[in-house]
């Protein structure tokens, strides 16, 4: 179980920070950068649910807490030990999208972010996503990475995505994207 009983601690302060083995790192390292932008995915997803019907809700709730599995995927360095992110969390994903993308007519054109309240903090924690995901694949290409990490953001962002639609009456109310329309 996790116990922090000190959260000022000064660790940090000259810019290192340490990994879940303990090595010290600097702040400005691809694995620091990844965990930044998967912790701020999360909170962005905070604000999805707080526009969520319960069963989106469940999802997203499931979301944060695989996010956190993968945080500490991250912070430890390797692919041997430690807690781990798994094809099994990104397959649960692929058949949530499934399921909802059921009820969700065919795309005609891009969507562009926006409509209901929360279709648009869908999109904005997509992006975070697909941020956190090029920072991952930047990564994967310099230090040894459970490939399910880049996996699982790329079906995070897919899943925000049609989630967004979901929000946006099942796609009837998506804003779309006009080409050249505002010339």
């Amino acid at each position: 179980m996790v116990k922090l009983d000190v959260i000022t601690t000064r660790g940090g302060d000259k810019g290192e920070t340490s990994l879940g083995e303990g090595t010290r790192v600097r702040k400005d390292t691809l694995r620091i950068e990844a965990i930044g932008a998967v912790d701020e995915l999360n909170s962005a997803i905070g604000l999805v649910r707080l526009h969520a019907d319960a069963e989106a809700d469940a999802m997203l709730a499931r979301m944060q807490h695989d996010l956190f599995d993968l945080g500490a995927d991250l912070c430890i360095p390797g692919t041997e030990s430690g807690l781990r992110i798994t094809a099994g969390q990104c397959l649960r994903l692929e058949q949530e999208v499934a399921a909802m993308n059921v009820s969700i007519p065919p795309l005609r054109s891009f969507v562009l972010p926006g409509g209901s309240p929360g279709a648009a903090f869908a999109h904005l924690a997509r992006t975070i996503a697909r941020r956190a995901e090029r920072v991952a694949v930047a990564l994967a290409a310099t230090e040894a990475l459970n490939a399910d990490v880049v996996r699982y953001l790329n079906r995070v962002s897919d899943h925000l995505f049609v989630l967004s639609r979901r929000f946006n009456d099942n796609g009837a109310s998506d804003v779309l994207w006009v080409p050249g329309g505002s010339r």
